[in-house]
């Protein structure tokens, strides 16, 4: 089963790794990433990053849209990964239901003129797939660790 939908640009890191992996109880970590998937020197760093005992898929999103309705059925806790918004969107775009979204970390860089919180920085773009996520039916939140409060990002870019 899906226990968490995470967009963090950073993906597997020691938030995922020490903070959200044992408190989910998490088996499998899947990073849904074109980019990454094709990039060899990336997935190994991945590999490294990921904890002991952790299984690790890194999927392009044709293939997470393949993989994802079979991983729901079953009782392993996977803990899915998206690096943007723009991933989450495609997904919904092939069929796969997102119940909830959980905005981990999208760091500053240039043009991303709206903070919420100490790791999510958004542009226009982003507020935008926000919202078609929501209008989708995504419940969507902000939260870095689990031990954070929950912040409301629809009531922060409205």
């Amino acid at each position: 089963m899906i226990i968490l939908y995470r967009v963090d640009d950073r993906l597997v890191h020691g938030q995922v790794a020490e903070g959200w992996v044992p408190h989910l109880k998490a088996e499998e970590l899947a990073v849904v990433s074109d980019e990454i998937a094709a990039d060899e020197l990336r997935r190994d760093i991945m590999r490294f990053a990921t904890p002991e005992g952790v299984d690790l898929k890194i999927m392009t999103v044709d293939e997470a849209a393949a993989y994802l309705p079979e991983a729901q059925k079953t009782a392993r806790k996977v803990l899915l990964l998206l690096p943007g918004l723009e991933e989450a969107l495609a997904l919904l775009g092939k069929g796969v239901r997102i119940p909830a979204l959980n905005i981990g970390g999208m760091h500053y860089s240039a043009g991303k003129n709206v903070s919420i919180g100490k790791a999510i920085f958004l542009n226009d773009q982003d507020c935008e797939s926000l919202k078609k996520l929501a209008a989708a039916g995504v419940a969507i939140e902000g939260r870095g660790v689990p031990s954070d409060s929950p912040v409301d990002l629809m009531a922060a870019i409205s």
